[in-house]
């Protein structure tokens, strides 16, 4: 089935799901990227154009990244957390850019959602929500609901525009990183209806004072082991960085593969990343992660998390040396590892 008639029988399915339906929760991941909150503020307008929900966007945590704040003051989003809502009172929830039983999402675990839209793999709890579009050839959920405005015949407004055009570019690394050929439409269709100064305006997003001290701190901890740089945080209240400074690291030039680590919530957090697309970071960050925590991704970038269950420094310290000796043996490293830089 093409994408177009795919995404027209999709669409009919879920205008009747919204019929009669007055309130919508949106969920996103505990930290939204662009994908994520460009994604939930354009279901929320499908929303309103297919019904008259009244919808609330929602996260566990915190938007920390200097870009992802930016995006969200551009947006004016009221974003609400979890710890305030009481899911139940909701006609309907939906989730975006994730999905139950990731652990990178706070919705409470006996909550199926109505609606699942994802460009990650399937998990085996979505298939039992009652609306399911999961694309995992595409480079961004937010490629998915551009289709679906389209579809609608519903013209995004300026701001919309530029987060979906945002989101897209910035999980796709301006369409050099697993990107489909749908996700180059979806640009092609937004960039008129984009506001191009505000797009340098976000990606420019400004940082505390803090945020360099944990850059430091990741540089002075970074070490080299054979084509990976890895490096930790400790504990952090900005969870963001994590997946920043793994990117950060896979700029250096002989290396291949990042891993950065960090404590938050109670979890040791996990990302990873890979200038080979064919190292399936999605698989390598399940098999470090085991039955211990959750974990997925793509084919060069991935996340994970594993609970703490005693939050002792003997504990932190057998987790660290267990997900560090897989990481090392799955990318076939081996030999004494060396600083990155001189401290």
């Amino acid at each position: 089935m093409r994408a177009a008639e795919k995404t027209g029988s999709k669409l009919q399915r879920l205008t009747e799901l919204f019929a009669g339906k007055a309130y919508l929760l949106i969920a996103m991941q505990d930290t939204p990227d662009p994908d994520s909150l460009a994604a939930a503020v354009a279901l929320r307008r499908l929303a309103k154009g297919l019904g008259n929900a009244q919808c609330s966007i929602a996260c566990g945590g915190t938007v920390g990244r200097g870009e992802n704040r930016a995006l969200v003051k551009y947006l004016g989003l009221n974003l609400r957390s979890f710890a305030e809502i009481d899911c139940t009172k909701f006609d309907l929830v939906a989730m975006v850019d994730t999905q139950p039983g990731t652990g990178n999402n706070s919705l409470p675990e006996g909550i199926l959602p109505n609606v699942v839209l994802d460009h990650h793999p399937i998990r085996r709890r979505t298939r039992a929500a009652t609306f399911t579009d999961i694309r995992s050839s595409y480079g961004a959920t937010s490629t998915i609901l551009v289709e679906y405005l389209i579809e609608a015949g519903i013209t995004p407004d300026t701001p919309l525009a530029t987060a979906l055009l945002y989101g897209i570019r910035s999980d796709t690394q301006d369409l050099g990183r697993e990107c489909s050929r749908s996700d180059i439409e979806a640009i092609e269709f937004l960039y008129p209806f984009a506001n191009k100064r505000m797009l340098g305006v976000i990606q420019r997003g400004r940082v505390p004072r803090v945020y360099y001290q944990m850059l430091a701190n990741a540089l002075r901890n970074a070490r080299v082991q054979g084509p990976a740089i890895i490096t930790e945080l400790g504990d952090i209240d900005n969870p963001d960085m994590i997946a920043e400074v793994a990117d950060l690291l896979l700029r250096e030039d002989e290396t291949t593969w990042t891993m950065c680590t960090g404590y938050w919530n109670d979890k040791l957090l996990i990302s990873l990343r890979t200038s080979e697309e064919n190292n399936l970071a999605g698989k390598v960050i399940k098999h470090l992660v085991g039955r211990k925590g959750t974990g997925g991704g793509h084919q060069t970038y991935a996340g994970g998390q594993i609970p703490l269950t005693q939050g002792t420094k003997a504990e932190r310290e057998e987790i660290e040396k267990g997900i560090e000796e897989r990481f090392l043996e799955a990318i076939g490293a081996d030999g004494p590892g060396t600083r990155l830089v001189k401290v």
